[in-house]
């Protein structure tokens, strides 16, 4: 499908939609009294010299001028086929004319020289006569139209602009001539009349017969259902050309990106992003926009911003909508370059809504980059001009009552340009109420979306490193303070925010006896968070029973946790039992326990509570063999062992410790620790160190090989006579013994 086919079938649908009938409004009435003769040929003159330039508004007034004199001119250019700017001005006219639905009059005297100008060789004239002939219908300009498009002695090329001209008519009798013109003498004339009969998505058949049936069914259909037909048809095939024009698109830009990332450094790769972001072709800049910006969020350090910064500046004035729209887009995100100026410049200019919106939120992060980057003090006067200008704008947008999202934008532009140092008190002043005031108006939404934008704005204001922090402190903590009551958890949510910003130890006091099981989670959670910032004794008692729900418990233990590293052993001491206990109904996991455990052990060290160093030791000796780390478990009764005062404590710990080692299994530590005890001692028969070892070889546990375990013992050469423990020995290698022994093979019968 050729291009100016497609130019045809699109100016097809643009006339079905502008296809009313003609408006019987008079022409524009002259100034009041008549020119005299020679002022009059004057100004004809004039317009005359002025239309032969090929000056469309020349040849409107000519149009509806009430001299004939003016007629004659136009009717006089249209035959100077010399001239083709001045014709086209002509036709210009009364395709305006149509569209606006002026009465021209005596418009039929226009069918012949429409028709001659189809003889041309300039495409463009041609298809704005033919459009141009719409003015007429089909009924005044059918006789001399189709006489013009039949007759052999007509150059073939004036007939082939003429089929166009039948193309565009929403008439069955013009889609009759065509089929009939596909019978024409003329290869030349039947093969266009085709291709205009297929571009209209008519099939009319390959045969004389099947044709004269097309011409018979078309004539019969009723006026409408044929144009509904037409339509039908028309947007079909339009579908088909865009995606096919859509296919090759894809293509195009595939084969860019292909060609892109094979390019060998950073200097090809921006050499060939500046050419495409020059493109004509709007879809092509989108891409090479998007690599850019991807660039740019990739490698900051690596970005030739020299390079690139006065081209993305050009195309926030790009004359396509969509380039306009994603430069902002992606201007807002490089606040770095110097686009203040021209950002605000442009939205002075701009008319589409949502360009221009994206354009005011790249402005405010422009600006503010700009304020940031130079001392309060010496910020230049082009800078305070645009931040002036840019609040101003914001102003705008805040109290846009129709859109809520342009609201929220310019109360986010409000924060960021009054965080920044160097405004006037008087104006900080106006914007911080200016704030207030619309907060205020959305009173009847109190859980719009743009009443939380609102509030998080003013929360904003009341951080540590905001310019005008006291002031806003001042005005807005009341409404901090009443919001906490409102039905919308999102404002709640935005309060508690507010309330942090000011004072973190004095917003939990306020928050600690109400909110902690506020019904929104995000509430509870921000609670949580500032339990864990201002760490504070009392809040363990109500953190503790988030322990185990749902997205609570780990932001709550984290909590605990920070209160646990700044109190004291017996601080500590008090939650042993609590969070560590068999019993213990606290949901904590091993691990949580193991980081308690260690924090109070270190506390107990530090502070010399031996006791509470015991009692932290065995928990966490439990925990660890709850964990299979053995290694961990044995470490830390061994400091038990080391640490006991009396002999009793120290029999204990060793039993404790030959327990670990035979069930890890190290049937080799096991021995190393009997055979220090046999240094000192014989063992009792009947001790407990015995029984437990007893229990060991009678029942092991994690694959112990009981054999090698009195091996291991066998091996211990003690210094001196230690007759029990020789006893012991030698009575269970005979018990193992026997037990490995095969059971006697029974006797066979006799008989």
């Amino acid at each position: 499908m050729g291009i100016k086919r497609l130019y045809f079938i699109v100016l097809i649908l643009a006339v079905l939609c502008q296809w009313p009938c003609l408006a019987q409004n008079e022409p524009p009435a002259q100034g009041n009294g008549a020119p005299a003769k020679e002022g009059l040929a004057a100004e004809l003159s004039v317009f005359r010299k002025t239309l032969l330039t090929g000056d469309i508004e020349a040849a409107d007034i000519l149009l509806f001028h009430k001299d004939p004199s003016a007629r004659k001119i136009l009717l006089d250019v249209l035959a100077q086929s010399e001239n083709s700017p001045a014709r086209m001005a002509v036709c210009r006219a009364l395709i305006k004319a149509r569209i606006g639905k002026k009465q021209v009059k005596d418009v039929q005297d226009f069918i012949g020289p429409l028709l001659s100008v189809f003889d041309t060789q300039v495409a463009e004239e041609a298809q704005l006569a033919a459009e141009a002939a719409l003015i007429l219908d089909y009924e005044q300009v059918q006789e001399q139209l189709e006489k013009f498009v039949t007759d052999s002695s007509t150059p073939v090329r004036a007939r082939i602009n003429a089929i166009h001209a039948l193309m565009l008519y929403l008439d069955k009798r013009a889609t009759i001539k065509l089929i009939e013109l596909l019978d024409d003498p003329d290869e030349r004339v039947s093969t266009e009349a085709g291709i205009a009969l297929d571009s209209l998505g008519i099939s009319p058949g390959n045969t004389r017969q099947a044709r004269q049936a097309t011409i018979k069914q078309i004539t019969n259909q009723k006026p409408e259902v044929f144009l509904g037909n037409r339509i039908n048809r028309l947007e079909t095939k339009i579908r088909g050309l865009t995606a096919e024009i859509d296919s090759w698109q894809k293509s195009h830009l595939e084969l860019l990106a292909s060609t892109y990332k094979i390019l060998p450094d950073d200097a090809a790769k921006t050499k060939f992003l500046a050419e495409y972001l020059a493109s004509s072709k709007a879809p092509v800049k989108l891409w090479a926009l998007e690599e850019v910006f991807q660039w740019w969020k990739g490698t900051k350090p690596d970005f030739p911003r020299k390079q690139f910064e006065p081209i993305l500046i050009d195309l926030i004035s790009d004359p396509n909508r969509n380039v306009r729209l994603r430069t902002a887009e992606v201007l807002a995100s490089m606040v770095e370059l110097n686009s203040a100026k021209p950002l605000l410049a442009q939205l002075e200019l701009e008319q589409d809504k949502r360009v221009k919106t994206r354009l005011f939120v790249a402005l405010g992060w422009a600006c503010s980059s700009a304020i940031s980057s130079s001392e309060p003090d010496k910020l230049s006067s082009e800078i305070k001009q645009i931040r002036t200008h840019t609040l101003k704008w914001a102003e705008k947008f805040l109290f846009d009552m129709e859109n809520a999202e342009n609201a929220k934008f310019g109360a986010q532009v409000v924060e960021k340009l009054l965080r920044r140092d160097g405004l006037e008190d008087a104006e900080e002043q106006m914007y911080l109420d200016l704030l207030l005031r619309r907060y205020k108006q959305t009173s009847d939404n109190p859980g719009s979306a743009l009443r939380v934008e609102l509030l998080g704005a003013m929360a904003g204001l009341c951080t540590q490193n905001s310019a005008c922090r006291d002031r806003a402190i001042k005005r807005y903590k009341p409404l901090f303070v009443e919001a906490l009551r409102d039905g919308s958890d999102s404002v709640r949510e935005m309060a508690v925010d507010g309330l942090a910003n000011i004072d973190k130890a004095d917003a939990l006091s306020m928050l600690r006896e109400g909110f902690v099981n506020d019904p929104s989670p995000s509430v509870r959670k921000k609670i949580i968070e500032l339990a864990g910032a201002v760490l504070v004794e009392k809040d363990l008692q109500w953190l503790v029973e988030k322990i185990g729900v749902n997205s609570e418990s780990e932001p709550a233990w984290q909590a605990m946790t920070g209160i646990f590293s700044r109190s004291g052993a017996d601080i500590l001491s008090k939650w042993i039992d609590r969070l560590t206990a068999e019993t213990s109904k606290v949901k904590l996991s091993n691990e949580q326990r193991i980081a308690f455990l260690k924090t109070a052990e270190s506390k107990a060290e530090k502070e010399k509570k031996a006791q509470m160093l015991k009692q932290v030791r065995e928990r966490l000796a439990t925990v660890y063999l709850r964990m299979s780390q053995f290694d961990k478990a044995a470490e830390c009764w061994r400091k038990l062992q080391a640490a006991a005062t009396t002999q009793e404590e120290k029999d204990a710990a060793m039993i404790r410790l030959l327990d670990i080692y035979l069930t890890w299994p190290k049937p080799e530590l096991a021995a190393n620790l009997l055979a220090e005890t046999l240094k000192k001692q014989d063992l009792q028969e009947a001790g407990d160190l015995l029984k437990s070892l007893d229990e060991h070889l009678v029942e092991p546990k994690n694959g112990l090989d009981p054999n090698a375990v009195i091996a291991k013992l066998e091996a211990i050469k003690p210094s001196k006579e230690r007759p029990n423990w020789s006893q012991w020995l030698k009575e269970r290698r005979s018990r193992l013994s026997k037990e490995d022994k095969p059971a006697d093979k029974p006797k066979p019968p006799t008989g």
